[in-house]
C-alpha cells in the first residue's frame, strides 16, 4: 500500500498553485515556497526544469503515487493507440480512487485512498480496497450501507465545491464509469500538461 510521506499542501505550495482547488490550500495566503529558502526570488526554469514541475504536479495532483507506479502508467500510455499525454490522463482517471474523489464520496483525493483503504467501496457489488484499481467503461462503484453514515461522506456529497464530470454519472451513492475521458473533459483547477510530461519521459 502506499503512503503519504510528505504534507500534501507542501505540493501546493512548492508549485505555487492552488492544485486541488481548495479553501484551505496555504497558496490562497502565502504565495512563496515552502521552508526556510522559500521567499527567495525564483530563478527562470531549464526546460527539464518546466518538464519536471508539469510531472510533478500531475503525479501530486492525484495523490500519493509513487514515481514507479507513474512511470508505469506512462509506459501504459505510450502503447496505446493515439495521443500519448491524453493517454495518461485517461488512465489516472480511471483509477478506482479518482473515481470516488469525482463522485464526490470524499473531499480529497488523499481521503479517497483511504476511503477505498479501508473497505467503504463496492465495485459492481463485490468489495475491493485497492485504490489503484484501474475501472473499466460500464464499472458502477457503491459507497458500502454503512459507510453511507460517515458525517465526511455527507458533507462531501452535498459539497457546491465541485460537480459531477459528463464521464461520471452518479445516483445518490453509487457510480458508473461511463467512458474515458479526454483532457478538456477532466475539471482540473489548475492547467495541467501531460504533453510536457511525455517530453520529460521521452528525453
Amino acid at each position: 500500500m502506499s503512503k503519504r510521506i510528505q504534507a500534501k499542501y507542501k505540493i501546493d505550495r512548492r508549485m505555487g498553485e492552488n492544485i486541488w482547488g481548495r479553501s484551505k490550500s496555504p497558496v490562497n495566503s502565502r504565495e512563496y515556497g515552502p521552508g526556510q529558502h522559500g521567499q527567495r526570488r525564483k530563478g527562470k526554469l531549464s526546460d527539464f526544469g518546466i518538464q519536471l514541475r508539469a510531472k510533478q504536479k500531475l503525479k501530486g495532483y492525484y495523490g500519493n503515487i509513487t514515481e514507479k507506479q507513474f512511470r508505469r502508467y506512462y509506459d501504459e500510455a505510450v502503447r496505446r493507440k493515439g495521443d500519448t499525454g491524453e493517454n495518461l490522463v485517461g488512465i489516472l482517471e480511471c483509477r478506482l480512487d479518482a473515481l470516488v474523489y469525482r463522485a464526490k464520496f470524499v473531499p480529497t483525493v488523499f481521503a479517497a485512498r483511504q476511503f477505498v483503504n479501508h473497505g467503504h467501496v463496492l465495485v459492481n457489488g463485490k468489495r475491493c480496497n485497492i485504490p489503484s484499481r484501474l475501472l473499466k467503461a460500464g464499472d458502477v462503484v457503491e459507497v458500502r450501507e454503512k459507510a453511507r453514515g460517515i458525517p465526511m461522506v455527507i458533507e462531501a456529497n452535498q459539497s457546491p465545491e465541485r460537480e459531477h464530470p459528463e464521464y461520471v454519472t452518479v445516483d445518490g451513492f453509487k457510480a458508473t464509469y461511463v467512458r474515458v475521458p479526454t483532457l478538456d473533459e477532466v475539471p482540473y483547477p489548475v492547467i495541467m500538461e501531460p504533453n510536457l510530461v511525455v517530453e520529460f519521459y521521452s528525453r
